[in-house]
Protein backbone atom coordinates (compact mmCIF):
# COMPACT_ATOMS: atom_id res chain seq x y z
CA UNK A 1 0.00 0.00 0.00
CA UNK A 2 2.71 2.12 0.69
CA UNK A 3 4.06 2.03 -3.12
CA UNK A 4 0.10 3.07 -4.40
CA UNK A 5 0.68 6.54 -2.19
CA UNK A 6 4.32 6.94 -3.75
CA UNK A 7 3.13 6.27 -7.18
CA UNK A 8 -0.03 8.64 -6.62
CA UNK A 9 2.65 11.39 -5.62
CA UNK A 10 4.53 10.94 -8.31
CA UNK A 11 1.69 10.70 -10.51
CA UNK A 12 0.50 14.29 -9.02
CA UNK A 13 4.07 15.98 -9.26
CA UNK A 14 3.99 14.84 -12.97
CA UNK A 15 0.63 15.88 -13.80
CA UNK A 16 1.41 19.58 -12.03
CA UNK A 17 4.70 19.51 -14.15
CA UNK A 18 3.31 19.18 -17.18
CA UNK A 19 -0.04 21.53 -16.52
CA UNK A 20 2.50 24.46 -15.81
CA UNK A 21 4.63 23.82 -19.43
CA UNK A 22 1.72 23.55 -21.29
CA UNK A 23 0.46 26.51 -19.89
CA UNK A 24 3.63 28.29 -20.11
CA UNK A 25 3.76 27.68 -23.74
CA UNK A 26 0.72 28.92 -24.38
CA UNK A 27 1.45 32.04 -22.73
CA UNK A 28 4.69 32.44 -24.82
CA UNK A 29 3.11 31.86 -28.44
CA UNK A 30 0.36 33.89 -26.84
CA UNK A 31 2.64 37.06 -26.38
CA UNK A 32 4.46 36.17 -29.68
CA UNK A 33 1.22 35.76 -31.46
CA UNK A 34 -0.08 39.53 -29.95
CA UNK A 35 3.59 40.76 -30.93
CA UNK A 36 3.50 39.91 -34.45
CA UNK A 37 -0.34 40.77 -34.65
CA UNK A 38 -1.38 43.48 -32.19
CA UNK A 39 -5.12 43.59 -33.73
CA UNK A 40 -5.87 40.30 -33.07
CA UNK A 41 -5.08 40.45 -29.55
CA UNK A 42 -8.10 40.03 -28.14
CA UNK A 43 -9.21 37.15 -30.25
CA UNK A 44 -5.93 35.55 -28.88
CA UNK A 45 -6.14 35.96 -25.27
CA UNK A 46 -9.89 34.65 -25.87
CA UNK A 47 -8.14 31.32 -27.33
CA UNK A 48 -5.41 31.46 -24.52
CA UNK A 49 -7.72 31.44 -21.98
CA UNK A 50 -9.92 28.90 -23.44
CA UNK A 51 -6.39 26.56 -23.43
CA UNK A 52 -5.35 27.09 -20.26
CA UNK A 53 -8.96 26.38 -18.76
CA UNK A 54 -8.84 22.63 -21.03
CA UNK A 55 -5.39 22.24 -19.49
CA UNK A 56 -6.38 22.81 -16.27
CA UNK A 57 -9.34 20.68 -16.34
CA UNK A 58 -7.02 17.81 -17.45
CA UNK A 59 -4.84 18.39 -15.12
CA UNK A 60 -7.08 18.33 -12.18
CA UNK A 61 -8.58 15.27 -13.95
CA UNK A 62 -5.39 13.15 -13.64
CA UNK A 63 -4.58 14.55 -10.20
CA UNK A 64 -7.93 13.07 -8.97
CA UNK A 65 -7.36 9.67 -10.44
CA UNK A 66 -4.50 9.77 -9.20
CA UNK A 67 -5.26 10.36 -5.60
CA UNK A 68 -8.64 7.78 -6.02
CA UNK A 69 -5.97 4.98 -7.04
CA UNK A 70 -4.28 5.46 -4.02
CA UNK A 71 -7.12 5.36 -1.74
CA UNK A 72 -8.37 2.30 -3.25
Amino acid sequence: MDMAYLAAGLGAGITAIGAGIGIGMIGKSAMEGTARQPEASNDIRTSMLISAAFIEGVALFGEVVCFLLAVK
